[in-house]
């Protein structure tokens, strides 16, 4: 996919405006320019970021609950802003970005103060150091392999929160690899930018109960 039908992608399946677009292709400039200060994302796809990051990010909203003020999204191991600065672009959603790195953590307060992102809030920290609340969506873009994020962002989860997570080519691995220690409905979804990428969307998560 190129950028052009990248860009073309997104304003087909999301009515998205002027202002909009604008904000996207600001944060994407903002992203490349920072790029040059700390590794944000991998020098190779500075030429592809609309195809490989901003519409990678997009296409989860294609798959998330409709937009429940009183229940966050939670963005874990944000890193550049993929997917969670994409989707307070795109959504009204309001979101939680976790990220460890103080510079990143910088660099998405920064941005989200420039954008006029109000719907966002960065934690900077490692999500054990996050307090707990209830959440709609749990979205997490190369964080943690899946058993151990699981076991990390549980306590975020109600039976009603949706999980958001893309993944590569180990992503059957991964869904055998917790099959027996949590339980749940787990789908697994193709990616738009990737053949051999894919998106666990799960629903009703919780841990299987040992036997006596």
């Amino acid at each position: 996919m190129t950028e052009d039908e990248a860009r073309e992608w997104l304003i087909r399946h999301f009515d998205v405006s002027r202002e909009t677009m604008i904000r996207l292709e600001a944060f994407g400039a903002a992203v490349i320019q920072e790029n040059q200060n700390q590794n944000l994302i991998s020098a190779a796809t500075v030429s592809s970021i609309w195809s490989r990051h901003i519409l990678d990010s997009a296409q989860l909203l294609r798959l998330a609950p409709a937009v429940d003020t009183s229940l966050p999204w939670l963005d874990l191991g944000t890193g550049a802003g993929f997917p969670g600065m994409i989707v307070a672009i795109l959504a009204d959603y309001p979101i939680t970005l976790v990220e460890s790195r103080r510079k990143r953590f910088e660099f998405l307060v920064d941005q989200a103060k420039s954008l006029g992102l109000t719907n966002v809030r960065v934690h900077c920290g490692r999500l054990e150091t996050l307090e707990t609340f209830p959440v709609g969506t749990i979205s997490a873009r190369a964080f943690a392999p899946l058993r151990k994020l699981l076991g990390l962002a549980h306590r975020f989860s109600t039976e009603k929160t949706r999980w958001l997570l893309p993944k590569g080519r180990s992503v059957r691995e991964e869904l055998e690899s917790v099959a027996s220690s949590w339980q749940g409905s787990f789908q697994v979804e193709s990616s738009q930018t990737d053949a051999d990428a894919a998106i666990i969307v799960a629903t009703g998560v919780r841990p299987r109960k040992r036997a006596r």
